[in-house]
């Protein structure tokens, strides 16, 4: 594909609709899917386990306990068009994005422009809840350089067809809640997880600062790539598999120590 300089409108398609281009293999992931079944791809199917877990046993501290009870609460709310505090999340997600840029209502053309894929966003949260909506508002509110940086996608030599940013931002919730083991289980049973409980007993915001260090190194490993819209999967995967190396290391206390947290302020 010929590659060229792209800003956000840069995911759109080429058919005049509006629409984001579908994948010509549309994916089920058994375990949950993120955003439309056209945009993901297998990347969760081909991420299993590797080793049997079940033997695999430690103590929580009361804090760590109490935050990733806290944190899986969280998980499992879905999002909610009919809650006013969705709905205010929503919007507060637009005007930090937009400030200078009236929202015309929750079901808008408008909200394609920000990476979603329809005009109605909820329809993009399904499999990942309202956390995903709260990692990309904190992501706004607490790295507000780095957040537009990557919304706006302005540094590199961007592909003509560029990832839709909100929907990606979805797509790495999902991806973290899966690499963490914090799913299925009443707490990890994999190094990265059970070293990421450490991070979160230093931090009650651990998970939402590693959401944002996630969101800026798969940018980076995407235009490492040269990558395109049909390769995201491809990133995400290098994406987790960096993730899960930097968790892995011994001299990793705090969310801070990780290589990757300096993407944050670059």
């Amino acid at each position: 594909m010929k590659r060229g300089k792209g800003e956000k409108k840069a995911t759109k398609s080429r058919d005049g609709s509006g629409q984001v281009v579908p994948l010509t293999e549309p994916v089920v992931v058994a375990t949950g899917m993120v955003g439309t079944r056209s945009w993901i791809g297998g990347l969760f199917t081909r991420s299993n386990r590797r080793q049997d877990k079940s033997s695999v046993d430690y103590t929580l501290s009361p804090l760590q306990e109490e935050r990733l009870q806290k944190l899986q609460d969280r998980m499992v709310v879905p999002f909610d068009e009919t809650r006013i505090d969705h709905q205010e999340s929503l919007k507060s997600l637009w005007n930090v994005a937009y400030p200078n840029v009236s929202l015309t209502g929750l079901v808008t053309e408008q909200w394609k422009e920000m990476g979603w894929q329809g005009p109605n966003p909820s329809t993009d949260f399904r499999g990942c809840g309202i956390i995903a909506l709260e990692n990309l508002l904190f992501s706004a509110r607490t790295y507000p350089g780095c957040f537009r940086r990557l919304l706006f996608k302005q540094r590199g030599d961007r592909a003509k067809w560029e990832y839709p940013f909100a929907v990606a931002g979805i797509n790495i919730s999902f991806m973290l809640i899966q690499m963490l083991d914090l799913q299925n289980n009443a707490k990890p049973k994999c190094l990265p997880g059970m070293n990421f409980l450490k991070l979160l007993e230093e931090d009650e915001n651990a998970f939402d600062v590693l959401y944002c260090i996630a969101f800026a190194m798969m940018d980076a490993q995407w235009l490492a790539m040269h990558a395109s819209y049909m390769e995201f999967n491809e990133v995400l995967q290098a994406t987790r598999n960096q993730l899960e190396r930097e968790l892995s290391l011994d001299d990793i206390h705090r969310i801070q120590d990780l290589p990757a947290y300096n993407l944050l302020f670059q």
